[in-house]
């Protein structure tokens, strides 16, 4: 068996510091946004994936491709936000197995209500501390790292991230 590559000094220091400021960062934008508009992470990227559709929806398998959650998680999930109005289900008119999750009007308030208070949120701890070229490079890295992720999902067979 192979020795392992242990992280160098610099090495160490970035992948801790990353960590650490990912959980920081993921824990104060889903306070903020529970605070400020009264949904959660999961919510939050549900009803933004279908509000960036051109007819606010998806199949409920899509959507769980994207959220990287299984469908039987996301189905879970989806019925507590049916129970707040903000989605629905439908069956899928191609494949009666499947279901299409379509945004309500309330679900268009709430995302339209929650999209500015978060952007704000997401700029004032993350972008606005960043100089221009510090954005370019963060842009990069992170799409090098997804772009190696999903090559390998695909290799697998797994959705794209």
């Amino acid at each position: 068996m192979d020795e392992p590559r242990w992280l160098d000094e610099r090495e160490n220091r970035a992948w801790r510091g990353y960590r650490r400021m990912r959980r920081l960062l993921d824990l104060e934008l889903a306070r903020e946004l529970m605070q400020d508009a009264g949904l959660s992470e999961p919510d939050y990227d549900v009803l933004s994936d279908l509000s960036e559709t051109p007819d606010q929806r998806l199949r409920l398998s899509e959507l769980a491709d994207r959220m990287l959650w299984s469908r039987s998680r996301l189905s879970h999930h989806l019925s507590r936000m049916q129970q707040r109005g903000l989605v629905t289900r439908e069956e899928c008119p191609s494949d009666g197995r499947g279901s299409i999750v379509a945004l309500t009007p309330a679900g268009r308030q709430a995302i339209d209500a929650a999209a500015p208070g978060h952007v704000a949120a997401v700029r004032r701890h993350l972008i606005d501390l960043l100089g221009p070229e510090e954005i370019d490079a963060l842009g990069a890295l992170t799409h090098r790292v997804v772009d190696h992720l999903a090559d390998g999902d695909r290799r697998r067979g797994r959705a794209e991230v």
